[in-house]
């Protein structure tokens, strides 16, 4: 496109762009000062603090909200809570599609945030409205009918499809308003991911502090009510912002083009590839690909099969253009190889999420049984309120890794955030190993209690729940190294194009964890309960080996780091056209 074809600009949501897709300020810098940078992240940021307030204030006590009014055991209400908080990090899938192939970030979080806001309305009232909430004849003593139960699900499902088209989004739209080739907008990038989730846990904080509270004293309508209300605000916060963001033209379908470059690659089996990668097809112009809002990618050597896909025959024109199905530019091909690479970095992942869903599933069912006063007076806090020490820990962790890591390890490693992303996670995945050690010797120390003193039947017994502070902060330490981590390493070696899509398949590895540990704990349950044995996993945990199972965590996690560490050795980063790294 020309640059007197360039479309006036009528809003922010509609920006002028240039032929690569990114936002065009040329000729008028003064849009430039007025949009994106820190201008615009108080109101994502706003957003984000509110929405994961909703989030987490519901997640955080709903294993609790099956067992004591639905009336489910202590395992189905784990694999239900672990299958629902799968799905909210499966969707993000068909969120980041629609946003890098169709809507924009901008249309998607706006259109999702409308159904996340109906489905948190309709929990509300299947938690308040007679007929819809269980029947209660005491405070935890409920049952709900098949009617009943499904109002609860299809809500939930509702707000799961309602998180797919934000959570990929935010994260990504919020990066978006610093330009990659400005220096200055750059470096302040990175940080902005930190105080991103920083954002998330101030919001997790006052859900696992104050919502949990009420729903265990004053009641589940309330409980759910104000984080709907949360949830309202952080769409406002969002809208309130428009005139401010910067927005980045969707670039199409990104599955089209990587099944574009295994047909014709696997159509080309027989060429052989050129040894002068100049051979390759690519478009003429220096640095702007063929599709839209990606740069252009340098070619690479591994993955050579696929290189077949750009080698230039003469069937793959038809008439005066060039087939698709037949012919891919080096760009194409190389976007198919950065996803292929990023797979392994996270497969890891899965055994992180897996460790850190304890925190909404065992974590609080194993609270739940110890003393929950504080100190010697009456005042209960509820056992997923432990939850506030990860988000204390988290935000402890966030500034001082930003303020005074960061500085200190770029003396020593010359790199510009200090550590390489990689080396972050691996930190992390090192310090969730503890976490999980911390609650197994916890668990054990709590069973020989229970067996010397015969607590078995005990609602409580006299042993402090903050005893489980140890293992809450070493998660919240391990979140600031590996998911924040996460978030930056997928977004900057996400093709252009296709960051939605990397920043939802990060996401998706908190499903495949949650999925995971469903599928641990039928596996475990149906192992362990052979011959009639109580198992590792009973409705009464003291009867079980509850120890066992963090364990077991704790070894899968020390796997999981030795192949991180092996994977992380061979990773190649991404290189655009005209950069140097």
């Amino acid at each position: 496109m020309a640059e007197d074809d360039v479309p006036t600009k009528a809003a922010a949501a509609e920006d002028v762009y240039t032929k690569d897709g990114t936002v065009d300020f040329r000729g008028n810098p003064a849009k430039r000062n007025a949009t994106g940078t820190w201008k615009a992240c108080p109101f994502i940021l706003g957003n984000e603090c509110c929405e994961r307030l909703a989030y987490y204030g519901m997640s955080s006590n709903l294993v609790i909200y099956f067992k004591t009014q639905l009336n489910q055991t202590s395992a189905v209400a784990a694999k239900n809570n672990s299958n629902w908080g799968g799905t909210c990090y499966l969707t993000p899938l068909l969120g980041a599609f629609l946003a890098d192939a169709y809507l924009g970030r901008y249309k998607t979080i706006a259109s999702f945030s409308i159904i996340y806001v109906i489905g948190m309305t309709l929990l509300t009232m299947s938690a308040s409205v007679p007929g819809l909430k269980p029947t209660c004849s005491g405070k935890d003593n409920c049952h709900a009918n098949g009617g009943q139960t499904a109002a609860t699900f299809i809500a939930l499902y509702l707000i799961a499809l309602g998180t797919g088209g934000i959570k990929p989004c935010v994260s990504s739209y919020g990066a978006d308003q610093f330009d990659d080739d400005d220096e200055v907008e750059k470096k302040h990038k990175g940080s902005f991911f930190n105080w991103f989730y920083f954002s998330i846990n101030v919001g997790a904080m006052i859900a696992s502090s104050v919502l949990v509270w009420i729903q265990q004293n004053v009641g589940w309508g309330w409980g759910f009510g104000v984080p709907a209300v949360a949830m309202a605000i952080a769409v406002v916060s969002f809208f309130s912002g428009t005139q401010l963001y910067r927005n980045q033209k969707p670039g199409g379908s990104p599955l089209t083009r990587i099944i574009q470059v295994l047909v014709a690659s696997v159509r080309k089996y027989k060429v052989k590839v050129p040894e002068d990668k100049s051979l390759l097809y690519e478009t003429a112009d220096a640095e702007s690909s063929s599709i839209q809002g990606s740069r252009k990618l340098d070619h690479t050597n591994e993955f050579r099969f696929f290189d077949k896909a750009a080698v230039e025959v003469q069937s793959d024109h038809i008439k005066d253009s060039k087939d698709p199905w037949r012919l891919s530019t080096v760009t194409q091909v190389e976007e198919l190889k950065s996803i292929i690479r990023l797979l392994p970095i996270w497969a890891t992942g899965i055994i992180f999420a897996a460790v850190y869903n304890q925190m909404s599933n065992f974590f609080v069912l194993q609270g739940t049984l110890m003393d929950i006063r504080v100190g010697h007076s009456s005042f209960e806090i509820p056992a997923a309120s432990l939850s506030i020490f990860d988000t204390l820990s988290v935000i402890f962790w966030v500034p001082i890794y930003d303020r005074v890591l960061v500085p200190v390890a770029r003396k020593y490693t010359g790199h510009k955030n200090g550590l390489t992303t990689l080396q972050r996670m691996g930190i992390g995945l090192f310090i969730s190993i503890f976490s999980m050690i911390c609650a197994a010797v916890l668990e054990l120390i709590r069973l020989r209690s229970v067996r010397e003193h015969n607590y078995y039947e005990y609602e409580h017994m006299p042993m402090s729940v903050f005893w489980q502070v140890p293992q809450y902060f070493l998660i919240g330490a391990a979140e600031v190294f590996t998911f924040i981590g996460q978030l930056e390493f997928f977004y900057d070696q996400a093709p252009d194009a296709m960051r939605s899509l990397c920043s939802a398949l990060s996401l998706s590895t908190v499903a495949l964890g949650n999925y995971f540990n469903s599928i641990l704990v039928t596996i475990v349950t149906h192992t362990t309960t052979r011959n009639k044995n109580p198992g590792w996993i009973p409705n009464n945990l003291n009867y079980g080996h509850l120890d066992y199972f963090f364990w077991l965590l704790a070894v899968l996690s020390v796997l999981n780091l030795g192949a991180y560490l092996l994977i992380s050795k061979w990773y190649t980063y991404k290189k655009t056209v005209g950069t140097l790294r």
